[in-house]
């Protein structure tokens, strides 16, 4: 075999690649390599072994419909960048100071709520973010050590950590725009559905194949429906992937009025779809449902305020 033809190694394709693409490429090796899977592992359950009760869909954000945590990390990354714009003029190391301790002080609540996302994630996704957290908490510590630096009258030293931890933050922003854009970490999974179902009325069924109580997919415009027939004979129908990573529904639990997926617990209401326990922060597209000549048809809800959003 000539060194023509013989076959690139993982380096030299990486030579190889254009610019723009190296780091998407590197990106892509984080999210395939298993080797921190074990140290995940053991972080994702201490995460959902903590006892915050209700609180814990507090931080997911299922009172504000999307996650809480890249609304959360506004104010650390706010106050570093305005305390290096600060540490650019001459004499506001005392104003840039007091920037960096609101910033350590505002870091504590938003990387909580990242955590307790990232417990729910695909493995893919916690790969990447294990490093996005990585970035953020060295971000920290250079910051802790800008604040002591100049609380000691160490000006230029805290100026230099300063600047340090703010290029730490950016890696760790960079990160998580991947998870939240490319890894689509903490979007409504099923945002799709009203867009690709059709109006009006489509039959998914005899009701005789229709076990009570339990979970059954069907299927509307290539789009997985639940149904669930109740003991009574009312039937209920919602998109059967999973608003928070597109989890089978239809593979899950029915009880008490609600489906609960299999994946990572989230709740919804089968008669509106109203998520009423976290992960999830997007409710499921509901159907209205009815039974002709003994078969039933859906057909896709139109968005409405539901009644339990402020209480549930």
């Amino acid at each position: 075999m000539t060194s023509r033809t013989k076959p690139l190694t993982s380096r030299a394709k990486q030579r190889r690649l254009p610019r723009q693409n190296r780091t998407l490429w590197l990106l892509d090796r984080l999210e395939r390599e298993p080797r921190a899977d074990r140290v995940i592992e053991t972080l994702r359950k201490g995460v959902r072994a903590l006892p915050l009760g209700s609180g814990r869909d507090l931080l997911h954000g299922r009172w504000l419909g999307h996650p809480v945590h890249p609304l959360a990390v506004q104010v650390p990354i706010g106050s570093w960048f305005s305390a290096a714009v600060l540490d650019l003029r001459p004499g506001r190391s005392r104003e840039a100071g007091l920037l960096v301790g609101v910033g350590l002080a505002a870091a504590a609540p938003a990387a909580l709520a990242g955590a307790v996302d990232w417990a729910e994630l695909h493995r893919e996704q916690q790969r990447v973010g294990l490093v996005h957290a990585l970035a953020n908490t060295a971000a920290v510590g250079l910051y802790a050590a800008s604040l002591v630096c100049r609380v000691r009258g160490r000006a230029g030293a805290g100026r230099a950590y300063g600047f340090l931890g703010l290029t730490a933050v950016g890696i760790g922003g960079m990160l998580g725009g991947h998870m939240a854009y490319r890894q689509a970490s903490g979007a409504n999974h099923a945002e799709e559905v009203p867009h690709v179902v059709r109006e009006g009325w489509h039959r998914v069924g005899a009701v005789a194949d229709l076990p009570a109580g339990e979970p059954v997919r069907r299927s509307v415009d290539d789009v997985p429906v639940l149904v669930v027939r109740e003991p009574g004979g009312q039937v209920h129908a919602l998109a059967e992937r999973c608003s928070h990573l597109g989890g089978p529904l239809a593979e899950g639990t029915v009880a008490d009025g609600c489906v609960r997926c299999p994946w990572h617990g989230s709740v919804f209401r089968l008669a509106d779809g109203w998520n009423v326990r976290g992960p999830a922060t997007a409710p499921q597209p509901a159907f209205d449902t009815r039974i002709v000549d003994g078969h039933v048809e859906v057909r896709l809800r139109e968005r409405a305020p539901h009644d339990g959003a402020l209480t549930a």
